[in-house]
C-alpha cells in the first residue's frame, strides 16, 4: 500500500528552493513513490474532536523556477495520513501552538507525526539546552535588568537574543561597559514584561556557528559552520554567513550523546543542535535546516537516512 504523507509547512512558493530542507524531504518522499499532501497551518481544523485537513495533492521538482504543482484538494481526517511532518517555521506563538494541539488529535488516531507535538512545545528552541548545562557555556535567562548586567559584567561580552527568534534575529552582542547595554536589555525584554537570554560569547564563532543534524538520536557525520560575514557577529546564513562542511569533532560527538536520549524520549527525531567551538547554543526542533547545503558539498542524501528512520518507526507502531 502506498505510503501517504502529509506536511505542515508555510506557503510553497515563497521557499528558496535550492536551500529548503522541506523541499530536499518532499523530493525524497517523492522518489519512494509516496503520497504528498500539502497543508497550511490554515487548513487545519478540528471536527467534534477529530482532527481534519483540507489540504492539496503536491508533485515536487528539483528545480529553481518551478519546484511545485499542486492538484485537487481533498478534505479528510488527518489520521488517514500514515506520516505528518510538522515544518511550519517559528515563531512558535498561539497559532502554533493550536496546531500541534490539532496534530496531536491525528497522532493519537494513530497517524505519525514528526516532529511530536508534544516535544514542540517541550523543546524551547533556546531555553532547552538548559536541560544540558554541561555542554553549554554560562547562560543565564531572565528578564530582571539587573541580573542580565551583572552578566555581562561578569563574563566581559555576552550575546543576548530573546526566546522565540530564528534566523539571527534580534541577536545582540554587548561588551561590559556599552553605553547601549540598557536600551537593548529593555528592548529585549519588552521593560521587563519579556524573558531574555544571556551567554558568555563564545571567539570561536568566527570559525563558524555549526548546525549539526541528529536523525532518531543519531549524528549525520558533518556538520555546516556558518560563518559571520565581514563586520558580522552572527552566523546565520539568514544574516548573510556562509556555509562550509566540516566533519563532526569528538566534543561534537560527545554533546550528541548528551542530547540524544532527551530528544528521543520527547519525540524528536529531526533537530539541528548548534555549537559554537565547545558549546552547545540552541537546539532547533521546528523546522531545522542546512539538508541541502550539506547534501551538496558531501554528496550525500541526508533526507533518505531521515525517512529511512521514518520507515522503521512506521513498522514499529501497533497494528490495529
Amino acid at each position: 500500500m502506498t505510503i501517504q504523507i502529509g506536511v505542515v509547512m508555510d506557503p510553497i512558493e515563497s521557499i528558496k528552493p535550492y536551500k529548503d530542507t522541506t523541499l530536499a524531504m518532499l523530493l525524497e518522499a517523492q522518489a519512494r513513490n509516496w503520497d504528498i499532501r500539502y497543508l497550511e497551518m490554515s487548513d487545519l481544523s478540528v471536527r467534534d474532536g477529530e482532527a481534519w485537513g483540507s489540504g492539496r495533492r503536491l508533485r515536487v521538482d528539483d528545480n529553481n523556477s518551478r519546484w511545485f504543482e499542486l492538484g485537487d484538494r481533498v478534505s479528510a481526517p488527518l489520521a488517514e495520513l500514515d506520516i505528518i511532518l510538522m515544518r511550519k517555521d517559528p515563531p512558535v506563538d498561539n497559532q502554533f501552538l493550536y496546531a500541534t494541539y490539532i496534530l496531536e488529535l491525528a497522532e493519537r488516531a494513530g497517524c505519525l507525526v514528526l516532529n511530536k507535538p508534544q516535544g514542540l512545545r517541550d523543546a524551547n528552541e533556546k531555553l532547552f539546552t538548559a536541560r544540558f548545562a554541561q555542554c553549554c557555556t554560562p547562560t543565564l535567562v531572565s528578564r530582571d535588568a539587573k541580573e542580565l548586567r551583572a552578566f555581562i559584567a561578569q563574563h566581559g561580552k555576552a550575546v543576548l537574543k530573546p526566546l522565540h527568534g530564528m534566523g539571527g534575529t534580534s541577536i545582540f552582542v554587548v561588551e561590559a561597559g556599552d553605553t547601549n547595554t540598557s536600551v537593548i536589555i529593555e528592548t529585549l525584554t519588552e521593560q521587563g514584561t519579556e524573558y531574555a537570554m544571556a551567554q558568555r560569547y563564545i571567539p570561536e564563532i568566527s570559525a563558524g556557528d555549526k548546525r549539526i543534524l541528529v536523525i532518531n538520536g543519531k549524528p549525520v557525520d558533518y556538520a555546516l559552520a556558518r560563518i559571520p560575514a565581514a563586520g558580522e557577529s552572527r552566523g546565520n546564513i539568514a544574516a548573510g554567513g556562509r556555509g562550509e562542511g566540516v566533519p563532526l569533532s569528538d566534543r561534537d560527538r560527545w554533546i550528541c550523546d548528551q542530547v540524544a536520549p532527551t530528544l528521543l524520549a520527547h519525540g524528536l527525531y529531526f533537530v539541528g543542535l548548534d555549537v559554537i567551538g565547545d558549546y552547545l547554543t540552541e537546539v532547533n526542533v521546528t523546522s531545522p535546516t542546512c539538508v541541502r547545503e550539506l547534501d551538496e558539498i558531501y554528496n550525500i542524501n541526508i533526507s533518505a537516512q531521515f525517512f529511512d528512520a521514518i520507515e522503521t518507526l512506521l513498522a514499529q507502531r501497533p497494528k490495529g
